[in-house]
């Protein structure tokens, strides 16, 4: 089974920066995706948003 949403840890696993970057980069998108404070922030959004390929990224989340 596959997850929707990212989270800060997945992002430090990927870009290899810290857990409160993975914070600010995930509250950055959901101002860019005008979403709201409840609103998950999806692996394809984050991929979008940082220029990756969606596979490369769900490689590096499992």
């Amino acid at each position: 089974m596959n997850r929707l949403c990212i989270y800060p840890k997945d992002i430090q696993v990927i870009t290899g920066r810290s857990d409160r970057y993975g914070r600010n980069l995930i509250k950055k998108m959901k101002d860019h995706f005008k979403k709201q404070s409840h609103q998950i922030v999806t692996i394809d959004e984050f991929a979008t948003y940082m220029g990756l390929n969606p596979s490369d990224v769900l490689k590096n989340i499992r």
